[in-house]
């Protein structure tokens, strides 16, 4: 008989905090998009959208910083070299994303505070901006099915960050 060995990683209150945290900051920042860049007219939303980009830049900072020196992979030893490396393109590709979104409105504040509102330039950023935003649906989509699976397997990957459900 085959036995799968549980994971025994648990991330931290603080690694778990963050990664909550950032589930609802995300989704905050979904629901208050803009919907036009003619919006950004208004200074103090300008400086609202400013603000929340470095706000949410700071935290992702620390929050990579944090879970790259303190914290370890909850995935099996066991698992598939394939597996593993696809969690890891995922997660990168995740905090790429999650810098390149804010990083890219910021830009395109900067942009359009120096009144260079249309043209080349600022197309360009605001479609590498909705690209990047395209690309994080994505992999945030694979990174729900990735952790549903393990919730299936039961291998402990799931309960080592989720709060409910628990294995």
């Amino acid at each position: 008989m085959n036995v799968i060995k549980k994971s025994s990683n648990n991330f931290s209150p603080f690694a778990k905090l963050l990664h909550w945290g950032f589930v609802l900051l995300f989704l905050y920042g979904l629901l208050k998009q803009i919907d036009s860049i003619n919006q950004l007219e208004d200074e103090n939303l300008l400086m609202f959208e400013i603000i929340f980009a470095l706000a949410f830049l700071l935290l992702l900072i620390i929050r990579f910083v944090y879970m790259k020196t303190t914290q370890q992979s909850s995935i099996p030893e066991h698992t598939s070299k394939s597996q593993k490396l696809a969690a890891k393109i995922v997660h990168y590709g995740m905090y790429i994303c999650l810098a390149l979104i804010p990083f890219t409105g910021l830009i395109i504040g900067w942009l359009f505070w120096l009144d260079l509102k249309d043209g080349f330039l600022i197309n360009s950023v605001i479609a590498i901006h909705e690209f990047t935003v395209s690309i994080i649906y994505w992999l945030i989509g694979f990174h729900i099915v990735a952790a549903t699976y393990h919730r299936l397997k039961k291998d402990g990957v799931w309960s080592s960050m989720v709060p409910f459900f628990k294995e």
